[in-house]
């Protein structure tokens, strides 16, 4: 099932995208019981919107060995345990939104990243076991990354927290299972302008994903519609205004965002 957030003329919903283009509004969130309104839509005549507004996206960072190594220059070695940071819940936009430069930067990269959406039981002190419970589906990040600020400051928060720097969509899978997908190996991949830049599969982390999310809930509770943005793979590379980027993840579709200088009249977020 893919779940939305949509736009439309009488407001903003959740809704079901289907295979023949009409998404189906549902009452309230999609967590728990499904409960349609009877209300559809033309995807066409809808504009998709972040499919969550998470309380937190929690990143985890070198976890693909091709990235550790493209990368040591300014992260240093592969970790022994989890690297965890954070995205503030303002740095989400949804697809078709415009990630904005910083004033002054000329550094920064796409991320392309397999997100994973928690379900309504949330996950706290979770066993590898019983981590996989909590998910509630799947959809495509963008880890976006000002690189001159991640060297400079070491502590990852400015680098990775701005407004538009967390791309989320377009839609959360809840059944890879049944399109015979396997979130343990997922093909991955970015390109700006078209020009590929980053492949890989999700089966080269180097913690996979019950690790994860065992780990995390460790140290915070990870709430309904909290995200885990589970690393990237190797070739990231900087983007400048006038871009568009377009991440795709195998089963999930395409998340594709344009790219402007700042503007500080925007609202955080964007349309988020």
């Amino acid at each position: 099932m893919r779940i939305v957030r949509f736009a439309h003329p009488a407001g903003m919903s959740f809704g079901v995208l289907d295979g023949d283009g009409q998404v189906a509004q549902i009452e309230g969130h999609p967590f728990g019981q499904i409960s349609f309104t009877g209300q559809r839509f033309a995807a066409a005549d809808v504009r998709l919107l972040s499919p969550i507004l998470p309380s937190k996206v929690v990143c985890i960072g070198k976890n693909y060995a091709d990235h550790v190594a493209e990368m040591k220059g300014v992260t240093g070695d592969a970790p022994k345990a989890p690297l965890i940071f954070l995205k503030p819940s303002t740095s989400v936009i949804g697809p078709g939104d415009a990630i904005r430069i910083p004033p002054g930067s000329t550094n920064v990269h796409h991320e392309v990243e397999l997100a994973v959406v928690i379900g309504a039981r949330g996950a706290r002190s979770v066993t590898e076991e019983q981590a996989m419970a909590s998910v509630f589906g799947y959809t495509i990040g963008n880890d976006v990354s000002e690189r001159d600020m991640q060297v400079s400051d070491g502590q990852w928060t400015r680098a990775k927290g701005f407004d538009s720097f967390c791309p989320l969509g377009p839609w959360i899978e809840t059944d890879l299972a049944g399109l015979g997908k396997d979130p343990a190996d997922l093909a991955i991949s970015c390109t700006v302008d078209g020009e590929p830049r980053q492949s890989g599969r999700t089966s080269q982390l180097i913690f996979g994903l019950p690790m994860l999310i065992s780990y995390i809930s460790q140290v915070m509770t990870l709430l309904p519609g909290d995200v885990v943005l589970t690393g990237t793979p190797s070739g990231v590379g900087p983007i400048a205004p006038g871009q568009r980027v377009e991440c795709t993840i195998e089963g999930l579709g395409t998340l594709t965002n344009t790219v402007s200088g700042a503007d500080r009249t925007s609202t955080a977020g964007g349309s988020r």
